[in-house]
């Protein structure tokens, strides 16, 4: 269990920050910015998660994925994909079980929803629209963790991960939305 006594360290005065293994980087590091921006969807899914008072499935799911976000932000924190570990004390990453579950959630709520025949604009009730900027601040997280990837080695399951997350926040965005029913859809050309 994590004990924090201390708030602030001043230990990154000076612009730098430890990483999982103790090493030291730049606040702006690209490993640095993504976690950071996976600690961002986690914030957007707490607030989306204040208009589910009447969804207690969807605020259980949600929970979940607050949780696994934690896991992930911790395993980009830690240099390395977790090939070379010390079994003993091996650093936390997110696991093919994690993705599955949200996969099978997609799959479950897809099933009863209307089929698409347009692409859906964010918006319809204050739960839909919250969970779109959540898919899109996740597919933002995934962009610098494939940027980080391309870098240097990463756990491989954190990808899959984060890209079934914003997939998993659109289904249930249109879940949200009367089972799509209440979808906003775009309209071609409407303005010209």
């Amino acid at each position: 269990m994590v004990q924090l006594t201390r708030i602030y360290t001043k230990s990154g005065d000076k612009g730098k920050t430890a990483l999982g293994n103790g090493s030291r980087v730049a606040k702006n590091d690209i490993r640095v910015t993504a976690y950071g921006t996976v600690d961002e969807t986690n914030a957007v899914i707490g607030v989306a998660r204040l208009h589910c008072s009447d969804n207690a499935d969807a605020d259980a799911m949600l929970a979940r994925i607050q949780n696994d976000l934690f896991d992930l932000g911790a395993d980009l924190c830690t240099p390395g994909d977790g090939s070379n570990e010390n079994p003993e004390q091996p650093a936390l990453r997110i696991t093919a079980k994690q993705t599955e579950r949200l996969e099978a959630e997609i799959d479950q709520i897809n099933e009863n929803l209307d089929p698409l025949k347009s692409f859906v604009l964010p918006g319809g009730s204050a739960l839909s629209a919250q969970l779109h900027v959540a898919r899109t601040v996740s597919r933002r997280a995934e962009r610098l963790i494939v940027e980080l990837a391309g870098i240097e080695s990463i756990n491989p399951e954190a990808v899959r991960y984060i890209n079934r997350l914003s997939d998993h926040m659109f289904v249930l965005a249109r879940h949200a939305n009367n089972g799509g029913k209440d979808d906003i859809l775009w309209q071609p050309g409407l303005t010209r």
